[in-house]
C-alpha cells in the first residue's frame, strides 16, 4: 500500500500508519504556531493509547516480514528511500514548512534536506556487507560465530531543531537493521515531520510510522511490551525520564542528551578564519543546534584582537523571519528566548559585559528574536556557562594560555563536542588527546560523517549514532556454535574416568 501523496492536510488531526496519513483517534490536539509571525499554521494530535496500540501492532507485523528480507532487497528499498528523498517534488513545500514552523531560515532548511538521502545509501550497503562475524574456532569441527539480529520496533523521539535530518540518521540505521521504526516528533515540528513520512512510500506498509504528540505519547511508546528499542534526542531531563522508562523495561536506548559545547581560540589560530568558524558555530540556526558553541576560551594573547574581528563579522548578521534574506532566525518558542535573556541578563549582573546584541530586536515582527549576542568577562562559575543557552550567544573566557583553555572546556557536566582553531600541530594533537568529548573539531566546526559516530560524554548522552556503531545500536549479537559432526566429548557427564577426578586432597 503506498501512500497517498495528496491527503496530507495540516489542518486536520493526522498521524501516518500503514502507508497513508490517517485521522487520530486520539480527541485532543494542539495548534503549531509560526515563532516568527506568531499565526497558526495546522494542528496535531496528542496520540494517546488509541492510537499507539493499533501503531505498534501495524509495526509488529511489518517487521516480521521486514526481518525475514534478504540484505539485498532491504538494500535496494532504502536506495528507494533516497532516491525519492533526492528527486522529492515537495522540498521546496516542506522546507518552506520546516522554517514556519520552528523558524530555520530557508536555505538551511534546503541544506537539511539535501544531505538526508546520503545515510540511507550508506546503511543500505553497511547492512548489506556487515552481518557478523566468524571467530577463529577453540575446537577442531565446531563452527563458531556471531550474527546481527533486529530488535523488533525501534521508536524515535525527535527533537525540533533538525526534524528531518536526525530523524533520518537512527531510522536509516533501524531500518537497515531489520526493524519497523515508529516516529514520535517533536511537538514544535510535527507537521513538517508527517510531511515527510511520504518519502517511505516504497516500503511496506506499517514498517515507518509517525505519531504525533507530547511526553505522555513518548512514554506511552517506550512502555509498550511491543516496542524493543528506543532512540531519543533532546535535553538532559528528557533523556533522564526516557534512560529510566528504558531501564525499567531493559530497553536497549541511544540518548543524545545535547551540551554546552566550548570553543579554544589558541594563540595560533588564523583569526579571520577562526572569527568566521564562530559565527557560523555559534549562530547558526540562531544557536539551536546541539553541537553549536557556546563557550568560548581564548587565549589571552589574542583575546582582544579576536574579540574586535568576531564582533565585526557577528554585525553584519541579519535578524528576521527565516523566509526573507536573514540568517537569524526566530527562536523555537517565548520559553527557549525566555531563558536566553535570563542567561545573558544573570551573567551581566555578575560582571560580564556585552559586546554586541543582548536583547530583543525593536525592529522586527511579533516573533521570539533574540539578537546574536557576544558576551566577554565571562566567568566558569556564571550560569551561562554551567547551563545549555541553545541560543543566539557566545560567552567567552579569557584564558591564560592552551593548557589552561584545555582545563576550562572539560569543567562542565556536558560533553558532546568540542572545537579548537590552531595551526600548531601539537595543540591540535593535545586537544585531540585532552577534550573530554565524544567529538573534535579542529579549524572546521559543525563537520559530521555518516561513517563515522556522532555521540557524547558525560551527561551529554549514552550510545552513538552514525557509523558502524550507529547500525549496532538497533541489533543484537547472537553466539552460533555448530558442530557439523556431532560426537561424544570427554568433559562430559557422567565422567568418563578417574583422571578427572582430584583424590589425593580428599582426606
Amino acid at each position: 500500500m503506498l501512500a497517498n501523496t495528496n491527503n496530507f492536510n495540516p489542518l486536520q488531526s493526522q498521524i501516518y500508519l500503514n502507508g497513508a496519513y490517517t485521522p487520530a483517534l486520539a480527541e485532543q490536539h494542539k495548534e503549531t504556531v509560526n515563532p516568527a509571525t506568531l499565526t497558526v499554521l495546522g494542528r496535531y494530535p496528542l496520540c494517546a493509547e488509541a492510537d499507539v496500540e493499533r501503531t505498534v501492532i501495524a509495526a509488529n507485523l511489518a517487521q516480521k516480514q521486514w526481518k525475514n528480507t534478504d540484505t539485498q532487497s532491504r538494500a535496494a528499498l532504502l536506495h528507494a528511500v533516497a532516491h525519492a528523498i533526492e528527486n522529492s517534488t515537495i522540498r521546496t513545500d516542506l522546507a518552506a514548512l520546516i522554517c514556519q514552523e520552528m523558524g530555520k531560515p530557508f536555505p538551511d532548511a534546503v541544506g537539511e534536506l539535501s544531505i538526508c538521502a546520503s545515510v540511507f545509501r550508506y546503511y543500505a550497503e553497511m547492512a548489506r556487507d556487515d552481518g557478523g562475524t566468524v571467530a577463529g574456532t577453540n575446537l577442531i569441527g565446531s563452527f563458531q560465530h556471531m550474527r546481527y539480529e533486529p530488535y523488533g520496533v525501534s521508536v524515535h523521539i525527535l527533537p525540533f531543531n533538525y526534524p528531518v535530518l536526525l530523524m533520518c540518521w537512527t531510522v536509516a540505521a533501524s531500518l537497515a537493521a531489520g526493524n519497523a521504526c515508529i516516529i514520535k516528533p517533536a511537538e514544535a515540528t510535527a507537521l513538517c515531520t508527517l510531511r515527510f513520512m511520504e518519502h517511505f512510500s516504497a516500503l511496506p506498509a506499517g514498517l515507518v510510522s509517525c505519531l504525533p504528540g507530547n511526553a505522555n505519547t513518548a512514554q506511552l511508546l517506550i512502555q509498550s511490551s511491543g516496542t524493543h528499542a528506543v532512540a531519543f534526542t533532546g535535553s538532559v531531563a528528557a533523556a533522564r525520564a526516557v534512560g529510566i522508562a528504558c531501564a525499567d523495561r531493559m530497553k536497549p536506548c541511544v540518548l543524545e542528551a545535547g551540551g554546552s559545547d566550548p570553543m579554544i581560540i589558541s594563540r595560533h589560530a588564523p583569526l579571520e578564519i577562526a572569527a568566521a568558524g564562530c559565527v557560523n558555530s555559534a549562530f547558526l540556526l540562531s544557536g539551536q543546534v546541539c553541537t553549536s558553541s557556546e563557550r568560548f576560551f581564548v587565549v589571552d594573547q589574542i583575546h582582544d584582537a579576536f574579540v574586535g574581528e568576531f564582533a565585526h563579522r557577528t554585525r553584519q548578521l541579519r535578524v528576521g523571519d527565516g523566509m526573507g534574506m536573514f540568517e537569524i532566525g526566530p527562536l523555537v518558542s517565548e520559553a527557549a528566548r525566555d531563558k536566553v535573556a535570563r542567561l545573558v541578563r544573570e551573567a551581566v549582573e555578575q560582571g560580564a559585559q556585552i559586546v554586541c546584541g543582548g536583547r530583543i530586536p525593536a525592529d522586527c515582527p511579533p516573533g521570539w528574536f533574540y539578537e546574536p549576542t557576544i558576551l566577554t568577562g565571562v566567568t566558569p562559575q556564571m550560569s551561562i556557562m554551567r547551563e545549555e543557552c541553545f541560543g543566539p550567544v557566545a560567552a567567552i573566557c579569557r584564558a591564560a594560555d592552551f593548557d589552561e583553555a584545555l582545563r576550562l572546556a572539560n569543567d562542565s557536566e556536558f560533553g558532546l563536542g568540542a572545537s579548537v582553531f590552531t595551526t600548531d600541530l601539537a595543540e591540535a594533537m593535545e586537544a585531540a588527546n585532552r577534550l573530554e568529548s565524544g567529538m573534535v573539531w579542529i579549524n572546521n566546526p559543525l563537520i559530521d560523517n555518516d561513517a563515522l559516530p556522532f555521540s557524547g560524554s558525560k551527561m551529554s548522552g549514552l550510545g552513538c549514532e552514525l557509523g558502524r556503531h550507529g547500525l549496532d545500536a538497533f541489533r543484537r549479537s547472537k553466539m552460533v556454535i555448530i558442530d557439523h559432526q556431532p560426537r561424544i566429548h570427554d568433559w562430559w557427564l557422567p565422567r568418563p574416568d578417574e583422571s578427572f577426578f582430584v583424590t589425593d586432597l580428599v582426606p
